[in-house]
């Protein structure tokens, strides 16, 4: 068993890492406030209160900002908060990775993952064990439709029960995804996303993938809405739905819904340091990497 001396030296030879990849790879290195007037508007997840203000779930809004304004190839490293979650996986207070590029799609944010952990692999940073991962293994690319047709007999994409969805991605379909290699579920219902841009040939599906390392979720990407009209009804519609739920109604960033209109197409993506740093020491909670955790 690693020490927790020897664990946060992993990481931070692991963020030294990931830092190496993008500046190599030519994105800017942003920092965006942790509170903010107006939180993401999603359905399940809630936003710490901070005096008059809220802590960020994500720097989402502020990132897609940037993009509008003429920024191209952006990434941050910091922390984000999120009510009530805690758990082996879930920490009130985590680190996120996000990226993001302009012109680009959830392809691009698939390559991107892909070298990233071709980086962390091939040669480990200093003082980072090197295969515990998997890392250097092929990802394997399977969609939501068939995984849901396989292990829980059904498909939501054409069928969607919000709830079904819920319990069985838990019970059923994450229990049995192969944990040996890295796994990308994609191509998401339309009605699971509120950021995502939806296939021109098949609006049931949105431009969506999840990865998950050894059987836990670790990054969401997109493929960008970027139609400010569609982005406003989608919060309109979640914030009704978070209301008859008991949850709070937030406002709406006007300011992120103008933005859309200068945003142009964007692939982004959002990775959990933490639980990657479970993967690569083989904890099996966040106890296990987290110092102080409360």
């Amino acid at each position: 068993m690693m020490t927790l001396i020897e664990k946060l030296k992993v990481r931070d030879a692991l963020m030294q890492s990931i830092r190496a990849f993008f500046h190599s790879a030519g994105f800017v290195e942003v920092e965006t406030p942790i509170r903010m007037k107006t939180p993401c508007m999603e359905l399940h997840i809630d936003a710490e209160p901070s005096g008059d203000r809220w802590l960020r779930t994500s720097p989402e809004l502020y990132h897609k900002k940037l993009l509008a304004q003429g920024a191209e190839k952006i990434f941050e490293i910091g922390k984000c908060f999120r009510q009530g979650e805690r758990g082996d996986r879930h920490h009130p207070e985590y680190t996120m990775l996000e990226w993001y590029r302009a012109d680009g799609d959830c392809n691009d944010m698939l390559a991107d993952v892909q070298n990233l952990f071709a980086s962390l692999e091939s040669p480990p940073a200093e003082g980072c064990p090197s295969g515990r991962g998997g890392f250097s293994k092929p990802f394997k690319i399977l969609t939501i439709a068939e995984v849901y047709e396989k292990f829980a007999g059904w498909n939501p994409v054409e069928n969607f029960d919000a709830d079904r969805f819920d319990f069985d991605m838990v019970e059923k379909i994450e229990p049995a995804l192969p944990k040996d290699v890295p796994v990308i579920l994609k191509d998401y219902p339309a009605e699971c996303c509120a950021l995502a841009r939806l296939k021109p040939d098949n609006p049931k599906v949105a431009e969506r993938w999840e990865l998950y390392l050894g059987g836990i979720e670790i990054a969401n990407a997109y493929s960008e809405l970027t139609d400010p009209d569609e982005q406003r009804a989608r919060f309109l519609k979640w914030g009704a739905q978070r209301k008859a739920l008991g949850k709070t109604d937030y406002p709406i960033d006007e300011e992120f819904i103008q933005c859309l209109k200068t945003m142009p197409p964007s692939g982004g993506c959002a990775l959990g340091i933490d639980r990657l740093l479970m993967a690569l020491t083989g904890g099996k909670s966040l106890d296990d990497i987290l110092p102080f955790r409360d």
